[in-house]
Order: C-alpha cells, then sequence, then structure tokens
C-alpha cells in the first residue's frame, strides 16, 4: 500500500470527488463510502466488462491535523494475470494463424489500460492537491516550533527564540519528500516510507 500525507488546506471530498468523476466512465465503475473526515473509494472494472481482466484498487483518504493522508491499496491481479495468460496462448496461436491476434487486440488494450490504474489515480490525485496549493511539505501554520524554555511558537529554520533567544537547535521537524511524512533532523531512513533520506 503507498502513502502520502498532504499538508494545507485540502479534504478529503475534494480528492474523492475528483476521483469518482474522473474514473465513474467507460470500463471502470467507482463507489465511494465513509464520512466527511475518512473516506474509502473502491475503483474497479466492470463486472459484465467484455474484454480485459477483472482490476480493482482501494482509496482511503482521512483527514489529518494539517490536511489528508491519502493511501491507495494493492491492486486485484486475478482477472488480469488469466487474460494475459490467455494472451499468452493467442501469441502461440498466432505464430500459427497471425489472423488470431486480431481476436484479442481490445483484450490486450484493456489489460494494459488496467496495469497503469494506480499511476493515474496518482496522477489524478497530485492535480487536486496542486489545485488546492496542498504539498507534501509543512504547511505554514504548522511550521512553528515551541520553545522549550519559554513556550513561545517560532518559525521553522529559526536558529534562536524569537521571544527568549535560547537555542531551537536540532529539534525542528522536517517532512520526507517522497510522502510527506514528519522526519526529525538525525534520520536517515524515513519511519512510514522507507525512503533513504539525504
Amino acid at each position: 500500500m503507498q502513502s502520502r500525507i498532504y499538508h494545507g488546506n485540502i479534504f478529503p471530498n475534494d480528492i474523492a470527488r475528483s476521483l469518482v468523476t474522473y474514473f465513474n466512465r467507460g470500463n471502470f465503475q467507482v463507489q465511494q463510502l465513509g464520512k466527511d473526515d475518512k473516506l474509502n473509494i473502491q475503483i474497479a472494472t466492470h463486472q459484465m466488462s467484455t474484454s480485459g481482466g477483472q482490476t480493482a484498487i482501494g482509496i482511503t483518504v482521512e483527514k489529518t491535523e494539517d490536511g489528508v493522508l491519502v493511501q491507495v491499496g494493492e491492486q486485484a491481479w486475478i482477472g488480469i494475470a488469466a487474460s494475459l495468460g490467455k494472451t499468452a496462448l493467442t501469441a502461440l496461436s498466432a505464430l500459427r494463424n497471425p489472423f488470431r491476434i486480431l481476436d484479442r487486440l481490445d483484450d490486450l488494450a484493456q489489460d494494459i489500460e488496467s496495469l497503469r490504474l494506480s499511476e493515474e489515480i496518482w496522477r489524478v490525485i497530485e492535480e487536486v492537491v496542486d489545485r488546492a496549493g496542498a504539498r507534501l511539505e509543512f504547511s505554514e501554520r504548522m511550521r512553528r516550533m515551541v520553545c522549550n524554555y519559554c513556550n513561545t511558537a517560532n518559525p521553522i529554520g529559526e536558529p534562536r527564540c524569537i521571544a527568549c533567544g535560547a537555542p531551537l537547535g536540532d529539534v525542528q521537524p522536517d517532512t520526507c519528500d517522497q510522502c510527506g511524512f514528519v522526519i526529525h533532523k538525525g534520520e536517515k531512513i524515513c519511519p512510514h516510507c522507507g525512503k533513504q533520506l539525504g
């Protein structure tokens, strides 16, 4: 399961609405469940589809303190694998009769479209996030560190407290540029997505 945390003025409904609008057409059907702060969206190929394999993928969008957490689940591959197995048989029979491949062109195109579904979902999500001005980095509202000595909120990156002058040092957090998870200085690997931090 892939997940990313977007910080900013964005809500689960913004992402869910765009996914439903974009994917509820053609060979796909979309189902949305949940309430305002946590929504589940499932995108699947129609069960009575005349071509390609059966595939489905789940997306969870949950409100966080400073934005949303988006998780895209694993795709169901059983139908695609069966369809691609049929493609291998078709390829063997096409060696004997090249015109047999024409019967499977529609299925092959649908299999490829289903395999790219996860990438297309992230592309739609990124467009919504970009329009909302949200990012994987902290929003301006969260770019504050509280001084341990006087409890004054200080902007991230400030070396000393703006009120009392105490050093703020290494206590200032950052976010992973891959998934948006809060990381602390000195961490070498993101505890959320496992990406090597530079």
